[in-house]
């Protein structure tokens, strides 16, 4: 393929995206579940190449920064709160599914050897739960269910790639060894911790010593690819490498010692990063389809579809009995659990079990099977797993992604303001020590005491309004809203003046840099991206 094909099906991909992810804002459709259609449309086109998947490149180029980033965002706190759950899910689970698939596949009459099933169990044991997050935080569920679902996609991935990794070796040398992959799987996980809390410690550091904001920018780019890089080196888990820097990366950018300027450019920067990679991700997995089709072998489709259905089934049953047992079993056995954290609800636990999409981790897996084991000859099953792997991811995204805005609805989930209650807590613990701070300056030489008065009663009136309550912090916010309103009003008369030729371009660019600076003072491009996803 040469430079001007490739570059015609970049720009394809990227229109593909740019109108699959616009159409899925005006449709009851999560944006992977629409990407992924997207991609199915877009490989029936008559005269386009066939795009295969590198597995290299989703593993190294695309799972870095998704993996940094989600771990970026997630709650240290919430995390280290909800540990025993998303252990349960995250390690219980994968390795419960992986064995309950190996079982099914082995004794189903495919030919299946042990090492092959285990491989497609898996490949297909960790759920992606980056398009469930996406819709659960539009919809505003408890925030405890959003943290447990991210809190396993952080560590799921790890947990199946060390058993996949396992199993192929085993695929290779023709025989599984127990006691060597328990110990392959402790020591890629220590490692891998290790890896990741380093990197993000060294990037941390460097924020505090590199004040231009464009090399700091590239740097915090590059640490999750280092992660990757090392962990991989020392065979360790790259994945835990990328989470754990992640998380350390979290805990100290917000220091006094970092630069506002560093957070407000590098947050839009990772905003279109992880845009387009997510975008082309699930577009990718769609795209797969005409080369899987391809490569079965004459009348075998229909028989590895079906078996990839069942396989579907498994994966969703098992996670359905696994949630509510599992959080039944430890408080039947503790009362001190029973007491401290009561059993939840069944819509609570049906919602975590039913958000058991699978994504671009488990296609990226299954394509990078080994072509041929050491002696030349094709490796055995390799077709039918990536096949099958397919059918699952495309099954669980469209069934179980296409329902859950309406099921979520139908649940009628209490409503969570526990968030509220903590902005509102932390709004009055920061103005009162502003204002503490503002009474011992009063004494100094340089301060002006109308400016420190004018700053006293600006943070007096925060206070005021933060000791009000919650239904004042909301009452805020629909003053930010006309706030919007009114910079949108100004913006349009700006452009009617340009387009009358009344003013210049020129002046409509010094005037607009003061409109969007406003806007972003007051928080109000976050107020519209929140109205957009509840919407």
């Amino acid at each position: 393929m040469n430079a001007p094909e490739t570059l015609q099906i970049v720009l394809v991909l990227l229109g593909a995206v740019l109108l699959a992810m616009s159409a899925a804002r005006r449709l009851p459709i999560p944006n992977p579940v629409m990407l992924v259609l997207a991609g199915l449309l877009v490989s029936a086109v008559p005269g386009l190449p066939t795009v295969r998947l590198d597995p290299d490149l989703v593993f190294f180029v695309f799972l870095p920064p998704v993996l940094w980033a989600a771990a970026y965002f997630t709650s240290l706190r919430d995390f280290r709160a909800n540990a025993r759950p998303i252990t349960l899910l995250a390690v219980g689970l994968v390795v419960a599914t992986a064995g309950v698939v190996a079982v099914a596949v082995h004794t189903a009459g495919l030919g299946f050897g042990w090492p092959a099933a285990v491989a497609l169990g898996a490949i297909v044991a960790p759920p992606d739960a980056v398009s469930a997050t996406s819709v659960v935080r539009a919809l505003g569920v408890p925030r405890r269910i959003v943290t447990i679902l991210e809190g396993e996609s952080l560590v799921n991935d790890a947990t199946a790639l060390i058993l996949y990794r396992a199993a192929v070796l085993a695929m290779m040398a023709g025989s599984f060894n127990l006691a060597e992959s328990l110990l392959t799987f402790v020591f890629a996980a220590t490692v891998g911790v290790a890896i990741g809390a380093a990197i993000g410690w060294l990037a941390a550091f460097s924020r505090r010593h590199i004040e231009d904001v464009p090399t700091q920018t590239l740097l915090a780019l590059m640490a999750p690819y280092l992660a990757w890089i090392l962990g991989e080196r020392l065979h360790a888990s790259a994945v835990l490498a990328c989470v754990a820097g992640g998380l350390v990366v979290r805990r100290t950018v917000s220091g006094v010692d970092v630069a506002p300027s560093v957070r407000l450019q590098a947050r839009p920067v990772w905003e279109l990063v992880l845009f387009a990679i997510n975008g082309v991700l699930f577009l990718l997995i769609g795209l797969q389809l005409r080369g899987l089709v391809e490569s079965v072998a004459p009348g075998g489709l229909p028989t590895l579809v079906g078996e990839g259905l069942v396989v579907s089934a498994v994966v969703i049953a098992i996670r359905l009995v696994w949630v509510p047992f599992f959080a039944w079993l430890p408080r039947r056995l503790s009362a001190r659990l029973r007491e401290r954290d009561p059993m939840p609800s069944w819509q609570t636990m049906f919602l975590i079990g039913w958000t058991g999409l699978r994504g671009i981790v488990s296609l990226a897996a299954a394509m990078a099977l080994p072509l041929a084991l050491p002696d030349g000859s094709p490796l055995p099953y390799r077709t039918e797993i990536v096949l099958i792997t397919f059918v699952v991811i495309f099954c669980t995204l469209v069934l179980q992604g296409l329902s859950l805005a309406p099921l979520i609805h139908w649940l009628e989930l209490p409503v969570d303001d526990e968030a509220l209650r903590e902005e509102v807590r932390a709004r009055s613990h920061a103005a009162q020590s502003a204002l503490d701070r503002l009474e011992s300056l009063a004494g100094e030489p340089w301060a002006d005491p109308r400016a420190i008065g004018a700053l006293r009663e600006q943070y007096q009136d925060r206070l005021r309004r933060a000791c009000e309550g919650a239904s004042n912090l909301l009452a805020e916010r629909g003053a930010k809203r006309a706030r919007f309103e009114s910079l949108r009003a100004e913006r349009l008369a700006l452009l009617e003046l340009r387009n009358e030729d009344v003013i210049s371009d020129e002046v409509l660019l010094t005037l607009e840099a003061e409109l969007d600076l406003e806007a972003a003072r007051n928080g109000l491009a976050e107020l519209r991206r929140a109205e957009t996803l509840a919407d």
